[in-house]
């Protein structure tokens, strides 16, 4: 999202996090700008039966967790490293005033918060009233449209590089539904299995 060398000479550190630390939790204040350097960040909630419910899965070059900086409220999901990551921090002070100084910067971030919402209006449509198959589905062709990195494996077909779990706790399905539905969908040809990998 924004340029390395835009993060160092305004002051960002490169911090180190751990398969399962948290970088912050529901309800804290936001005191940061974070964007993903290596790993893969996922921002979760948990029911009160303890089910877990992602928000979002961010990788490399994508920012998370912004919408709190522009206002005063406080983290509405926890943030927590999914592998050993690696994550430029800002204090939200300096973001501000990167922004102002630069508004294509800023305009970047417009776009991007506009897209996200987007998203979750949509999601939030999909859960409520279509069948699990067309869930998954529009899922999978979001990550692609926004994540368009091919497979080494197949230079013609997106990976999915999510779990059958994660996949489950992105649209709200149970396990078991997602793995049947995704069985169903490859003999429909919408996408295809090699290795127990995904590809679109």
């Amino acid at each position: 999202m924004i340029d390395q060398k835009e993060l160092i000479d305004i002051g960002a550190i490169l911090k180190k996090y751990k398969r399962g630390e948290l970088l912050f939790k529901e309800g804290d204040l936001p005191r940061l700008y974070y964007q993903v350097h290596s790993g893969k960040i996922k921002m979760n909630n948990y029911t009160e039966r303890g089910k877990e419910y992602i928000q979002g899965i961010f990788t490399k070059g994508k920012s998370f967790g912004e919408p709190p900086l522009f206002s005063d409220f406080k983290y509405p999901a926890n943030a927590e490293a999914i592998i050993d990551s690696e994550v430029w921090e800002l204090p939200k002070e300096k973001f501000l005033q990167l922004l102002k100084e630069k508004p294509e910067i800023h305009y970047k971030f417009t776009g991007a918060l506009a897209s996200r919402l987007y998203y979750k209006a949509v999601m939030v449509s999909e859960i409520s009233t279509q069948e699990p198959e067309h869930r998954i589905l529009r899922i999978l062709n979001y990550l692609k449209k926004n994540n368009p990195k091919t497979s080494s494996q197949s230079p013609d077909l997106y990976e999915v590089e999510l779990t059958r779990q994660q996949l489950a706790d992105l649209t709200g399905l149970r396990v078991e539904t997602v793995i049947r539905c995704i069985k169903k969908l490859e003999q429909k040809e919408e996408l295809q299995i090699k290795n127990r990998k995904v590809y679109l």
